[in-house]
């Protein structure tokens, strides 16, 4: 199942507050809908929209970074069907594209939101590498 596109609809990022010792960063990511969509790419157009939100927020009320977009994915005619007929009725992805779907999203959202969290002067939401100094023994 290769995925085809990759778009944010909405991004919206703002700092309420001064950072303060012993906040709580809380991060979210939505799956909000299914459908398929009629493009035609290559050989098929048989292509589903995956719509997503993916949410920061910094607590206590310090600020919050939310992203809404979609992803499309190409699949064969049969195994698209069963995949909306699955999600209608129990709004869950099948777990053989789980991993791909929520990595791909994970990756570019987590990227987004660091980059917009340093345009409104928020820390990092993710943990950044950082060097110590070596102390001698």
């Amino acid at each position: 199942m290769p995925i085809i596109g990759f778009n944010f609809d909405r991004i919206i990022v703002e700092k309420l507050g001064k950072i303060q010792k012993g906040m709580k960063v809380k991060n979210n990511l939505t799956i909000k809908g299914l459908t398929k969509e009629e493009i035609s790419v290559g050989d098929s157009n048989d292509v589903v929209k995956l719509d997503f939100d993916f949410s920061v927020s910094y607590e206590p009320s310090i600020g919050n970074i939310s992203l809404q977009g979609h992803l499309m994915f190409m699949e064969e005619k049969k195994k698209i069907e069963e995949l909306i007929v699955e999600w209608n009725k129990t709004k869950q992805l099948p777990k053989d594209i789980t991993p791909l779907i929520l990595n791909t999203v994970l990756g570019k959202c987590n990227v987004k939101a660091l980059l917009m969290s340093q345009e409104v002067s928020l820390p990092p939401h993710i943990r950044m590498p950082s060097i110590k100094p070596e102390t001698k023994k």
